[in-house]
């Protein structure tokens, strides 16, 4: 049987063929605009989602019998508020991920509500990118658009929705809406009343492998498949690339080096940050897992090199960086370009250069973006570590995880193992693989990842580039702190 995974990214959506083993047979990617209103606002339309299915599976099954598709997941991008009316139309474009206009929200529940509140509703505080705080600006600044929500759910779920008819969501998602009572797996009634909402507003929950549906007719139609195919729950992004790392069960560990930055921790029992300052979310193989978030990681080597270089050539500005430069570089880089989430929750933080001299070369700002993003995980890690969590060896995908001189400079920040796993397409994959587990091909997620997941290539930490960084994140880390206010 064939199964299709769709990654729902922030500015295209990738579909996978794959078969019962996980080979990938195909690849189509299709891209769709991103809008900026206004300085730090970010929004998309849904339906341009929505076409994008329906060009790229097409696609995908160019030279293929689609009637060997058993089933379809979806892996996105979290915490985006996609409303809908009583005649389950689009109301407003959705508010994303890396959206930063509900400051005076975020703070007011963390504030007015109380962080302890929160905690013990939801195990997570408020950050300016959940989907909370994003009901509570439609709410005081566009009250008529908000008084016509029927339904409310997050980006891959309404793809899941013009697959099958059925408003849904799977706990890893619904875990950063701010809405979830994590522990209980359940919608929180305290936190919807706060966000003047009811629960029959809210989508229905499922694990992320369980199958929620068929396809409609309509939807078999316009992408060519048959209306027996089944279309499960998916999960967020962080947890689908979990999984299609094969990062489930307990203590596991992944980094995602993607446009945002993620270092994703595994348990199979619920636990909190006590500093709040990481996510606790449900996972996709029915676990949890603590999660730092930086909202810009790989984003920013793409906005240095093509946007202030003006070429596309990452390979080439990285070759002139040498060994000796690695952990001598005097020039620091702070990622904030959105804002930043963890471990700071500031969404007013903005990047910058330091310690810039007359003799400071093109490479030496590239290394420095590299060890910035390096350092900003850093400061999730040591979060984690202070917790009492003992991370020595992660996974790591996402496009950065590509070079391997980052995946070098990672692993001396981190002090830790990283492991490229054999298959690099992340939360496609994992959605993939979730759809399988809905269609009985494997047991459970866990069985599934044993199967089907394996690593290709392993960095180890340079004890002399480790003592190196060490030193230089004593001075970065000192960098935001002494900015904060003035940027």
């Amino acid at each position: 049987m064939l199964y299709i995974g769709i990654d729902l990214g922030t500015s295209a959506c990738k579909f996978l063929l794959t078969d019962e083993k996980g080979n990938i047979l195909n690849i189509v990617s299709e891209e769709y605009p991103l809008e900026f209103p206004q300085p730090g606002w970010s929004q998309q339309n849904p339906s341009d989602w929505w076409k994008a299915v329906k060009l790229g599976i097409p696609k995908l099954l160019d030279g293929f019998n689609a009637g060997e598709v058993a089933g379809i997941g979806c892996g996105g991008q979290m915490h985006g508020l996609v409303v809908l009316d009583d005649q389950d139309e689009v109301i407003r474009p959705a508010i994303l991920w890396n959206d930063g206009r509900t400051q005076s929200q975020t703070e007011y529940l963390n504030n007015e509500i109380g962080k302890e509140v929160l905690g013990a509703r939801t195990a997570n505080i408020a950050f300016a990118g959940f989907t909370a705080p994003k009901l509570l600006w439609m709410q005081e600044n566009e009250p008529d658009l908000f008084a016509r929500i029927a339904k409310i759910m997050l980006p891959k779920d309404y793809i899941n929705y013009k697959l099958t008819g059925v408003h849904c969501t799977d706990y890893s998602d619904a875990g950063g809406m701010l809405l979830l009572d994590v522990g209980h797996k359940c919608w929180s009634e305290p936190m919807l009343q706060v966000c003047g909402i009811r629960e029959e507003q809210m989508p229905r929950l499922f694990e992320s492998w369980e199958c929620v549906g068929t396809l409609t007719k309509e939807a078999a139609d316009a992408i060519g498949l048959a209306q027996t195919v089944k279309v499960c729950a998916g999960a967020g992004d962080n947890a689908a690339a979990a999984v299609g790392c094969g990062v489930v069960g307990d203590g596991g560990c992944n980094i995602s080096l993607g446009t945002s930055g993620t270092i994703f921790i595994t348990n199979s029992k619920f636990s909190v940050d006590s500093r709040n300052a990481l996510h606790s979310f449900p996972h996709a193989d029915g676990g949890y897992h603590l999660m730092g978030c930086i909202l810009s990681a790989a984003s920013c080597n793409k906005w240095w090199i093509e946007d202030i270089l003006k070429t596309d050539d990452y390979t080439g500005e990285q070759a002139p960086i040498t060994d000796d430069m690695l952990g001598h570089n005097d020039v620091y880089y702070l990622p904030y370009l959105m804002g930043e989430r963890s471990p700071h929750n500031d969404p007013s933080a903005r990047g910058a250069f330091l310690g810039l001299r007359m003799d400071t070369a093109r490479e030496d700002m590239t290394l420095a973006v590299m060890e910035g993003v390096a350092f900003a995980f850093r400061d999730c890690l040591d979060i984690a570590r202070a917790q009492g969590i003992e991370v020595n060896v992660s996974r790591v995908c996402g496009g950065g995880a590509k070079s391997p001189l980052w995946r070098r400079i990672l692993a001396g920040v981190l002090g830790i193992t990283l492991e490229l796993p054999q298959t690099e397409q992340g939360p496609g994959y994992g959605a993939a693989m979730l759809a399988s587990v809905a269609c009985g091909e494997y047991p459970d997620v866990i069985s599934c990842a044993k199967a089907l997941t394996s690593v290709r290539e392993t960095t180890v930490p340079e004890p002399a580039l480790v003592e190196a960084y060490e030193a230089k994140y004593q001075v970065w880390k000192k960098l935001y702190p002494a900015l904060k206010g003035i940027l």
